[in-house]
């Protein structure tokens, strides 16, 4: 099969989540034979900070101004049997309406921002990324968030059918190594700076870390504010790219999963970081959403926090405990939450409406 996307970015992973799920979902479909096209709008901000230049196996299309690419794009997704279009890429609308009228055997949509998209309309805008006329175009709309989204996708933006994608994680990059005297640590926290998440960080990381003072805490991310309310004992790491993660995760006795309120609210939306640190075989302790025992079960697999003490509790508990804990997750997230699973997921899905080909 030959797959066409029209994505964020697969070419940075500074400040966002998708490069480092394409690049475990790309990696995975390669190696059954599939071919990938990935069209990516060459910003400066992800060019100053690429960290992939090259897909092996496949292609990846770098462009500066859509028009140049528009006849070649056109080409492309014609040869397609899926052409997919993602949230948060910088020409969706004009990528939806090419691949909505290509000779493609199957169209996608893929919200891997579902939340963050409805949320949008609840407020009264439209995300630039969709297409005016909404999704009903579509032959298959995933979205990277279960539960109740799947309705709304259908009775607000006209989905015809819809289906969850969840995260997943390349075992071949996140897995268990060695720790790191510079990411040392009793709790860690990676991802980028949010604002919509703030409030938790600082209850169940910043707020610890102040009554803990002889404990060590290390950030890593990106884009942090000058008023970010440190303490003495948070140690920052500067973006870390996707192979300095599992060092990272590694050199912690404990690292912290923070979901976005957007999503938080509406449940069923495990955070990439969520299996990278699990599939590194690092103890979890997670903010609660619906549907998490779905994809880890709490207190044997995961902690979950809902408030200080419950993180300040979980520092206290016994080092060979908190490993079994680790090894547990790990477990779960190799039998479950790969990028191979979710291969094998689309193709089923794919399947369902008509365009899963031969393998």
């Amino acid at each position: 099969m030959k797959f066409v996307i029209f994505g964020l970015t697969i070419s940075s992973s500074w400040g966002n989540g998708h490069a480092t799920l394409w690049r475990g979902l790309v990696k995975a479909l390669l190696r059954r034979g599939h071919q990938v096209v990935f069209y990516e709008r060459d910003v400066p901000y992800y060019a100053e900070h690429r960290d992939l230049w090259e897909i092996p196996g496949g292609t990846l299309v770098l462009y500066s101004d859509w028009d140049e690419v528009a006849r070649d794009a056109a080409r492309h997704a014609d040869e397609a049997d899926v052409a997919m279009v993602t949230s948060y890429c910088p020409d969706g609308v004009a990528a939806s309406h090419l691949v909505l009228g290509s000779k493609a055997r199957r169209t996608v949509f893929y919200d891997l921002d579902t939340p963050v998209t409805l949320s949008r309309l609840d407020a009264g805008e439209r995300p630039a990324y969709l297409p005016p006329e909404g999704l009903g175009g579509f032959d298959l709309v995933l979205s990277y968030t279960g539960g109740e989204a799947l309705t709304e996708l259908k009775t607000r933006l006209g989905a015809k059918a819809v289906a969850p994608l969840y995260g997943w994680v390349d075992p071949e990059v996140h897995r268990p190594t060695d720790p790191a005297q510079h990411y040392l640590a009793d709790l860690s926290y990676l991802g980028t700076y949010a604002e919509d998440r703030q409030a938790a960080l600082e209850q169940l990381f910043i707020e610890p870390a102040r009554r803990l003072p002889r404990r060590r805490f290390v950030i890593g991310g990106a884009q942090y504010p000058e008023s970010f309310p440190w303490t003495s004992n948070i140690f920052f790491v500067q973006h870390l790219p996707p192979a300095e993660h599992p060092a990272f995760f590694c050199s912690s006795v404990l690292t912290l999963n923070v979901t976005r309120d957007a999503m938080k609210r509406m449940g069923w939306c495990p955070s990439g970081r969520l299996f990278e640190a699990a599939a590194c075989g690092v103890p979890l302790v997670s903010d609660w959403w619906e549907g998490l025992e779905s994809f880890f079960e709490p207190g044997r697999e995961i902690l979950v926090a809902k408030e200080t003490d419950d993180v300040t509790t979980a520092l206290m508990l016994p080092r060979d405990h908190l490993a079994t804990l680790g090894r547990r997750a790990r477990e779960r997230t190799l039998a479950e939450h790969t990028a191979e699973h979710r291969v094998s997921q689309l193709r089923k899905l794919l399947d369902l409406t008509g365009g899963g080909g031969d393998d």
